[in-house]
């Protein structure tokens, strides 16, 4: 006999409320209860039943969306690019905030499987796609911005690597050989082709890489921006320039370098990544490197929709492009 949900509680000592609320992905469960019932769940060998009635309010128009950190607002732009081409070819989209965490992954998974959703678009890192089954590729399911490059699942996004080359060439041609890097978290593939540009940059420059002048923070939040930058302006010899991966990182570091009594640019450039709204708002404005986050959803939707079609679908970069502002001319 196949688990039921009352197994599930039972095994996971929680009652059947608390795993409903997991499997529909609730922000509202404790990190260890949803451990505990995802663990049952592994256990049990629980998956939902191919009769399950839930109640389809689109009936096969629903297209889900994963968001590892619905805060970032890196994502709205690619959201409402999503958003816009489904709602003109009559699709309705959910939103869900992942967190990064595979387990939710793998139900959201379970939900395209059993058809109460019609197709996924996910915006995790690469790291968590990596826990995914090889069955994935034969789903309507679209990786946007991150995806794992050893997987066949078609993606939209940009030339990471090529971007920070970019920038940073730039401001190698503005006479700067001490540049810096900010970077978040290796999970994220993002993360290491910006930090595989910015080594690129250097070498093809001649400049020696100063691996402390590479700071690695874990994330992108604009705190560790600002210890970033205290980090690297109190070396012995500080860089002249610093290239962060994330605008929200690059913005901290402007507030530390003002706090520290120093002018941008005149003391230190500074270019992000991005083009967040807020970076043409600051003064100085932030160069930094625009990804084209409504096309990139718009994309991610058309492609989505052609995998729901039974047609192939090829993967898809989109252009960057550097934004000189103020911060670094």
């Amino acid at each position: 006999m196949r688990p039921s949900i009352s197994d599930v509680a039972k095994h996971a000592g929680v009652s059947t409320a608390t795993v409903s609320r997991v499997l529909n992905g609730s922000n509202s469960i404790r990190p260890h209860t949803r451990d505990k019932v995802q663990q049952a769940i592994d256990e049990l060998g629980y998956t939902l039943p191919e009769n399950n009635n839930a109640p389809k309010l689109f009936g096969n128009k629903l297209v889900m969306v994963l968001v590892p950190n619905i805060d970032n607002p890196f994502y709205s732009g690619i959201v409402k690019g999503i958003e816009s081409t489904a709602k003109e070819n009559g699709y309705a989209v959910i939103l869900t905030n992942t967190q990064g965490e595979s387990s939710l992954e793998k139900h959201y998974l379970d939900l395209l499987k059993q058809k109460q959703v019609s197709g996924v678009i996910s915006l995790t890192p690469m790291m968590t796609q990596q826990t995914l089954p090889d069955e994935i590729q034969k789903l309507p399911w679209i990786s946007c911005s991150e995806y794992n490059p050893e997987s066949p699942v078609p993606y939209v996004s940009i030339n990471h690597k090529q971007a920070a080359k970019d920038a940073v060439l730039y401001l190698v041609s503005k006479g700067h050989e001490r540049v810096a890097l900010v970077t978040s978290d290796s999970n994220y593939l993002y993360a290491q082709q910006r930090e595989e540009g910015y080594r690129s940059a250097l070498q093809d420059a001649g400049i020696p890489i100063n691996e402390d002048y590479i700071q690695a923070m874990g994330d992108i939040d604009f705190p560790l921006g600002e210890l970033a930058a205290r980090r690297l302006l109190t070396q012995p010899e500080p860089p002249t320039a610093i290239f962060a991966v994330a605008d929200m990182l690059a913005i901290g570091v402007m507030k530390a370098v003002y706090q520290m009594g120093k002018e941008i640019p005149k003391d230190i450039a500074v270019i992000g990544f991005d083009d967040l709204p807020l970076a043409s708002m600051f003064i100085p404005s932030l160069t930094t490197i625009r990804q084209p986050t409504l096309d990139m959803g718009k994309t991610a939707m058309k492609m989505l929709m052609k995998k729901m079609a039974g047609e192939d679908v090829t993967s898809q970069i989109i252009h960057h492009t550097l934004m000189v502002r103020s911060s670094a001319k």
